[in-house]
């Protein structure tokens, strides 16, 4: 059958060569078949670079399908996603992998699947799936995982834990790239962890934390989420390791993805001041050769896979190109929207404010010694400082305080009925009211947080009516946004659900909460591998000395 052959005449950006030039593309069907270079820059070009790859994503923390997910993130010109699907195998197991695998086949651009390497993330929390090294290997063998993903318990990776351990050496020996994830580790940690096999961190926090493990050869990611931000911090190693340096966005809400994607960190990259082309090999090429993904660079002989842009610093982009088609123009996708099968795993029994208060401690009042153990939040980081705070007291009970930010939290199983774990918190600035969600990293068990024990359970209530969900409740309002596909996605198209999920942000706002991202930040209070204080389904942990701590303690 006779091929078509398809052309375009554009100022080239040849990130290899660290050169632009009018050049005329011929590709045909998905390849390019020959590049002819025209001479110096042309002003009334636009200009053709290889597409963008967001080097780590959780598609399900977009709460969109991978499909949906891939149309939204074409428009900002990404051609391709890394993709760990951890949040759904931590409810669903295998399954829940092969299931992303499965709808990422309708994407208009590839994702590329990790196999989940802690599933559970610990053995201190109840989710619904355990992935062994068996299993594993038979995601990576059958093509529904690439790699191996991030590896979360690094105080195993340290000890050099056994069942964990072969886990990492089913990747090496196929050769398999094996993501890491360990917030905090410096030093002889760093080394020891890397040495493990581990290629990369998108954790870093500080300067110094990534230099220690770019000097271990990892290469760092640098993310710029909806609730974590580190570009700030980290942002200035891309002009002394450009080669090592990759953009990714973690976790990223539906709002945040319709405004952008990688195509804004890297125009940030270049506006603060970085060479162009180094940012261009962090976003577009870095993570095509770090992840040996079959993804085009502009040579002839790969695929077609490009984007134009109308400056070459504000990489506005104009068309997205993937495998020779057109997936998206002028800031809208090409292909429809098309709605995915909810599968779920769904057994939580609804709660009442007197189970919440039953859980809290007794103590004396009276007894200047009782301290209260509090996790403190801050806007645009997932860590937690630990706080010892004077109670607030109901009776014999700590109680929440809204007038000094000291906010309950509960995180109820919803894999079956338990009691409900309960914590204090700061930071939330709730007034009168609760949000909660059934995103709870990693597990996904009910979390909620609010000014009374009252509302906080009426907020958990509306998650269980849902099956799954996002709700809040309050003087302000109430309003809820339900996840069908395993309590984490929605089925709606991408700009429905960014309009719906921005319209409870702002409630939550209204409720009085200061932070940026309140539904993801309280999604990652039970994320026990990042420090330093978090709860779980089983209690309060402490992610430094990775143990349980109690909520009342003597000064």
């Amino acid at each position: 059958m006779e091929r078509h052959t398809q052309k375009i005449h554009a100022n080239l950006i040849d990130i290899d060569h660290r050169r632009i030039y009018a050049a005329t593309v011929h590709w045909e069907g998905e390849r390019i078949v020959a590049i002819a270079v025209l001479g110096p820059p042309d002003p009334a070009l636009d200009y053709l670079l290889p597409g963008f790859v967001d080097a780590h994503v959780h598609v399900e923390s977009t709460m969109l399908t991978p499909a949906e997910f891939g149309r939204i993130a074409s428009r900002h010109g990404t051609v391709a996603a890394v993709s760990d699907p951890h949040e759904i195998a931590n409810v669903l197991g295998a399954e829940g992998v092969r299931y992303m695998a499965g709808d990422a086949a309708r994407s208009p651009i590839p994702i590329h699947f990790g196999a989940p390497a802690c599933v559970p993330a610990t053995c201190h929390e109840t989710s619904g799936a355990e992935l062994s090294a068996a299993a594993i290997e038979t995601l990576l063998d059958e093509r529904s995982a690439g790699h191996l993903a991030e590896v979360m318990d690094f105080p195993g990776v340290l000890e050099r834990e056994p069942g964990l351990m072969a886990k990492i050496e089913v990747a090496r020996r196929r050769g398999r790239t094996i993501d890491g994830h360990a917030p905090g580790l410096t030093g002889s940690a760093a080394r020891r962890y890397a040495e493990a096999g581990i290629d990369n961190d998108h954790e870093c926090a500080t300067r110094e934390e990534a230099e220690d493990k770019l000097a271990a050869g990892m290469h760092l990611i640098i993310r710029e989420g909806s609730a974590a931000k580190n570009f700030d911090a980290l942002h200035p190693l891309i002009d002394h390791f450009p080669g090592q340096i990759m953009f990714c966005t973690d976790d990223l809400h539906p709002d945040d993805l319709v405004a952008g994607h990688i195509d804004r960190v890297a125009a940030r990259a270049i506006q603060v001041g970085h060479d162009r082309f180094d940012v261009l090999r962090a976003a577009c090429l870095n993570p095509v050769q770090h992840y040996r993904l079959q993804v085009g660079q502009l040579r002839v002989g790969d695929r077609m896979d490009a984007i134009t842009v109308s400056d070459p610093d504000q990489l506005k982009v104009l068309t997205t190109w993937v495998a020779g088609t057109r997936v998206a123009h002028a800031g809208r996708s090409l292909t429809q929207h098309c709605p995915s099968t909810p599968v779920n795993r769904f057994n939580a029994t609804p709660t009442s404010a007197a189970e919440l208060t039953d859980a809290l401690p007794r103590g004396d009042p009276s007894d200047p010694s009782l301290q209260l153990r509090v996790i403190e939040c801050r806007d645009g980081a997932l860590d937690t400082r630990q706080r010892r705070l004077t109670p607030s007291w109901q009776d014999d009970q700590p109680a929440p305080d809204a007038d000094r930010d000291l906010l309950l939290l509960t995180v109820v199983n919803r894999y079956h009925s338990a009691p409900p774990a309960v914590a204090f918190i700061r930071g939330f600035g709730l007034t009168e009211g609760a949000i909660a969600g059934s995103i709870a990293h990693d597990s996904h068990n009910v979390i909620a947080v609010g000014s009374s024990a009252e509302w906080v359970s009426e907020a958990v209530n509306e998650i269980i009516d849902m099956q799954g969900g996002i709700a809040a409740v309050g003087s302000a309002g109430r309003d809820r946004l339900p996840l069908p596909v395993a309590g984490l996605m929605g089925t709606a198209d991408g700009d429905t659900m960014a309009a719906r999920h921005h319209a409870m942000v702002a409630l939550a706002q209204a409720m009085g909460s200061p932070l940026t991202a309140p539904f993801m930040t309280l999604s990652f209070m039970a994320l026990l591998v990042i420090p330093a204080l978090k709860l779980s389904d089983q209690g309060l942990f402490d992610g430094e000395r990775f143990e349980f701590v109690s909520l009342l303690t003597s000064s």
